[in-house]
């Protein structure tokens, strides 16, 4: 006789989010499995349901929330001993009411940055961290404005918010490529500065700063996660959202969605196309190609973490 397969069960997640930068964790009630243990709020998807409606169910039913807005964000599949789950993780910014405890289960508010309370399940650990990542994600250009004029706003920039940089300059010298990559280490010293680097540059300079982006042609080639605090990745099919995960990439950025400069001719799919593309990815997707930081709200209502920007992010 063989063991059963454990049945699969889908499970609309909710990672409801407030406006001052915190995130609504509920403890498991006596009862259930993992009893005790810290989880973000939802439920199973009933039949005839969609996620978002199975979410919305199961937000008023366990916290008395109404008016549910939510929108995508990560699919990942987990095995416990008790069930297979596929979790459709969606945030939630916008509701009606006070979230509280309908079934019995204790409910606190938690930064983003100091999650604090355990044990947490470990299909939530994931998504703890992506909160973390910010919404922006600028690409350098310095070769295309200047490296001085590409200076002068990453340091205007760093004056008001952090940054979250990727360093791409393929097309700078490598003495020039140098000056500039010493003058954003001293900045790195000073400001909220993370700076990745593209897999085009050296790996020393990957080791000096916080990770590396790999193209897609590297990511393609890798066997072995690079042991760096942050690894994304390029990409630009399903496949490559897979592949990213299973290398243990923390996000990636996906598209061209719009016409860009930079690849004139390039086909763009748009927010439907992106929404298509990334719909089960495993891991958060930055939207990129001709974006700006007023696409936001549709990169997210498409399922993607946040926008990536090149020539938009130094104007």
């Amino acid at each position: 006789m063989t063991d059963a397969v454990p049945k699969l069960l889908d499970v609309a997640v909710g990672v409801v989010l407030s406006a001052d930068g915190q995130v609504l964790i509920g403890q498991r009630p006596a009862g259930k499995p993992y009893a005790g243990w810290w989880e973000f709020p939802g439920g199973k998807v009933e039949s005839g349901e969609s996620v978002e409606q199975a979410l919305a169910r199961e937000l008023h039913e366990e916290l008395g929330l109404e008016a549910v807005e939510s929108t995508p964000w990560i699919v990942r599949g987990h095995d416990y001993p008790h069930a297979t789950v596929r979790l459709f993780f969606r945030r939630v910014r916008r509701w009606r009411g006070e979230p509280h405890s309908r079934e019995g289960q204790a409910l606190v508010w938690q930064p983003i940055d100091a999650i604090g309370v355990a044990p947490l399940l470990p299909a939530s650990l994931g998504p703890i961290g992506w909160l973390r990542l910010p919404p922006f994600y600028r690409i350098s250009c310095a070769a295309d404005i200047g490296v001085a004029a590409f200076e002068r706003a990453l340091e205007g920039l760093l004056q008001t918010q952090p940054v979250f940089l990727q360093l791409r300059e393929p097309l700078l010298g490598e003495a020039e490529f140098e000056r500039l990559f010493g003058r954003l280490l001293a900045l790195r010293q000073t400001h909220l500065l993370r700076i990745i680097v593209s897999s085009r540059h050296p790996s020393a300079c990957w080791q000096a700063v916080d990770g590396v982006h790999l193209t897609a042609r590297d990511l393609a080639a890798a066997t072995a996660r690079p042991n760096l605090p942050w690894v994304a990745a390029s990409c630009h099919h399903p496949d490559d959202l897979i592949a990213a995960d299973r290398l243990g990439c923390d996000f990636a950025v996906f598209g061209p969605v719009a016409p860009t400069d930079s690849h004139p001719g390039a086909a763009s799919m748009g927010f439907d196309g992106l929404a298509a593309q990334i719909a089960a990815t495993p891991i958060p997707v930055y939207a990129l190609g001709g974006l700006s930081q007023a696409d936001l709200a549709a990169a997210e209502s498409a399922g993607a973490h946040g926008v990536a920007m090149m020539r938009a992010a130094w104007r």
